[in-house]
This record gives C-alpha cells, sequence and structure tokens, in this order.
C-alpha cells in the first residue's frame, strides 16, 4: 500500500456586484464578491477538491452538491471541516497543501497571513504546511479583466 498520496484541485467563481469576496475562510472588501451556491470561497473549494481528489473520493460538487438547499449560501469553512473529517475517517493526515490565487484586484497579499491563521485549524496542521500565493494574469482572460477568480491547489496526504 502507498502511505503517501498527492491530489489537484480547481476551482473558479465570477466576481459580482452585491456580493462579498470571501476567500481562504475570510471576507475581504472589495467592490465586486464571489458568485456562488455557497459564500463563493474558490480557495477552500480547490483545497477541498484536491483532499478529496488525493483519496480519489470524486469532487466537492458530489459531496456537497449546488442543487442541495442544505448548502445554500453556506459558509466553506464548514465544507472544509465536513472533507476534512472524511479524509481523517479514512486514516489520512494533510502532509502539506499550496495554493494559488489568480486575481487581478483586490491585492491578496495583505490577507494571506490572515487566511492561514484562519484555515489551518480546521485542516490540523502548521502554518508552515500551509502555502498560499498570490498573481495576477496580467490583464489577461476573465481573471485579468476582473471577471473573476480561479484558484489551484494541490495536497500531500500522508497515511496516519
Amino acid at each position: 500500500m502507498n502511505d503517501t498520496r498527492i491530489g489537484f484541485g480547481y476551482d473558479v467563481h465570477q466576481l459580482v456586484p452585491n456580493r462579498k469576496l470571501v476567500l481562504g475562510g475570510i471576507t475581504i472588501e472589495h467592490i465586486k464578491g464571489t458568485l456562488g451556491h455557497s459564500d463563493g470561497d474558490a480557495l477552500i473549494h480547490a483545497i477541498c477538491d484536491a483532499l478529496l481528489g488525493a483519496l480519489a473520493l470524486r469532487d466537492i460538487g458530489y459531496h456537497f452538491p449546488d442543487t442541495s438547499s442544505e448548502y445554500k449560501d453556506i459558509d466553506s469553512k464548514i465544507i472544509l471541516k465536513k472533507t476534512m473529517s472524511l479524509i481523517k475517517d479514512k486514516g489520512w493526515s494533510v502532509g502539506n497543501i499550496d495554493s494559488t490565487i489568480c486575481l487581478e484586484k483586490p491585492k491578496i497579499n495583505p490577507h494571506i497571513s490572515d487566511m492561514v491563521d484562519t484555515l489551518t485549524p480546521i485542516l490540523q496542521i502548521d502554518q508552515d504546511q500551509l502555502s498560499i500565493k498570490a498573481t495576477t494574469n496580467e490583464k489577461m482572460g476573465f481573471v485579468g479583466v476582473e471577471e473573476g477568480v480561479a484558484v489551484y491547489t494541490v495536497c500531500l496526504l500522508h497515511r496516519q
């Protein structure tokens, strides 16, 4: 049996007026926010997909469908907690997570430490096991014209 697994996650959400911009479990002041069935936290959704994918547990939409009223406007930190329960129940723990947020505006770097502070207790890891980086799309594509946010995540899991 393999005692190490890797996972990859990707998520996108449209940016629209009159919604909160929620990333990494925190709300960031901005004129646009993420559109979604839940709170639209693309970072948490990408992390969940990476964790689930590492164990071949399908994807976030399978476990938390956007057709269910139970998940309407849900705080994505709850989805992450439930995902971590699935991972722990299978006998695995997080080795590390590396994420990149692609967003033209607002600047994300000032918020990264708050995101790490928020997410590491839920992930049951130390802060040096969670890397969150930010970049722009150099004004190209839907990210570049400020129509959306994209997040890429990889994770490493270890059998407990």
